[in-house]
């Protein structure tokens, strides 16, 4: 299991961005695989990387609060952008920089897609044979209405930033005895944008998105289990300058029924007769998914015997004209005491058929192990 972010920076879930970056510069310092040479150095420095990744943007910082994990996974590219704090700060703070240069990294500007979202919903058993329609309420992004999504106030706009010309990064370089080195990071000023909102959306605040609380009905289809997940297209976070949005990932947990138990497309479930019926056979009345249904027990039923009524099942994902059979097991209740009449004619019977009973009865032993007696009958 994922340790928690503000964990491993060692900050409170209320820290401000200043106190993550303060926290995050001392760890790095402390766990760069070229300083600490200890075992699980360098993994305790990738997992430092991992959380400021997260933590220093307020947008996967949103997520994570709101989702976990789940909520930021496969965002970010391993070294996080840190704006006026990189990895060459990093580096400078430990050998004063490197000779060269560096590639100056392209920023993407335009538009760009909103970010997925996961919802665990939970279904009853029945729920999850038959389908069914549910009503949600999923808290995302939505483009702000009022700026449209450009985070400008209305009849205002945007200028080139000044600071970075518009190419949204800056550069510095530093001379050191080793030669100079220049680090290239996120423009402060624009944060990479190459543009500065003059005056800022009052709605979004200038984002160009607001967090609201969304209704949302889908269609569950017969057949699911635990661990289908269901797509629902462009029902994630709104995307940013124009993008599109995002797809909302729905994964289902079925509750367990108190009746039945579900192995693949088959229903498991059992019933139990008494040895007269087991001998002389009967017609009983059971429940299943369907509701009410009949069912035969054959003269001479043994115990643990599986009956079949086909097409009771579960209906196959995707094609839920087909259906599993429903599987019942039949367990014969053997009375422990029984009256002196009762007794009186079983044993009668039991002269008929020449059975040997009571304390001349002889023991015979029976096969035991998995595969006897004990075996699961359905697994």
């Amino acid at each position: 299991m994922a340790r928690d972010y503000y964990e491993i920076l060692g900050v409170s879930n209320n820290a401000d961005k200043e106190e993550i970056k303060r926290a995050y510069r001392r760890l790095a310092r402390k766990y760069h695989p070229d300083v600490n040479k200890e075992s699980g150095a360098e993994e305790r420095f990738k997992e430092i990387n991992r959380a400021y990744e997260v933590l220093s943007e307020p947008e996967t910082r949103n997520r994570y609060d709101r989702f976990g994990e789940a909520g930021v996974s496969g965002a970010g590219q391993g070294i996080p952008d840190m704006g006026d704090f990189g990895f060459g700060d990093i580096l400078e703070t430990f050998f004063g920089g490197f000779g060269g240069g560096m590639g100056q990294p392209q920023r993407k500007r335009g538009p760009a897609r909103g970010e997925d979202l996961r919802l665990d919903l939970k279904l009853e058993f029945r729920e999850a044979v038959f389908g069914i329609e549910k009503e949600i309420r999923i808290p995302h992004l939505e483009t702000c209405a009022v700026c449209n999504g450009a985070g400008a106030k209305p009849g205002t706009g945007s200028r080139t930033c000044q600071t970075c010309s518009g190419s949204g990064q800056v550069r510095r370089a530093t001379r050191t005895p080793f030669g100079s080195f220049t680090q290239v990071s996120m423009c402060p000023t624009c944060n990479g944008e190459g543009q500065v909102i003059e005056h800022k959306c009052e709605s979004c605040g200038g984002v160009g998105r607001k967090q609201e609380t969304k209704k949302l009905k889908i269609t569950i289809p017969p057949g699911v289990d635990s661990g289908t997940t269901l797509r629902v297209s462009r029902e994630g976070d709104a995307g940013l300058r124009g993008g599109p949005p995002g797809d909302l990932y729905v994964h289902l947990l079925v509750e367990e029924d108190a009746e039945f138990q579900r192995d693949g497309i088959n229903i498991l479930s059992e019933v139990k007769i008494s040895y007269l019926q087991a001998i002389l056979g009967c017609r009983l009345t059971l429940n299943t998914v369907d509701g009410i249904d009949e069912l035969a027990i054959p003269p001479g039923t043994q115990p643990n015997t599986v009956l079949t009524l086909e097409d009771k099942g579960v209906p196959r994902l995707g094609n839920a004209v087909s259906r599993g059979d429903h599987l019942i097991a039949v367990r014969v209740d053997i009375p422990h005491k029984i009256g002196s009449e009762e007794r009186e004619l079983l044993e009668k019977l039991a002269k008929i058929r020449g059975d040997v009973y009571g304390n001349e009865a002889p023991v015979r032993a029976g096969k035991g192990g998995k595969d006897g007696f004990f075996k699961g009958l359905f697994h």
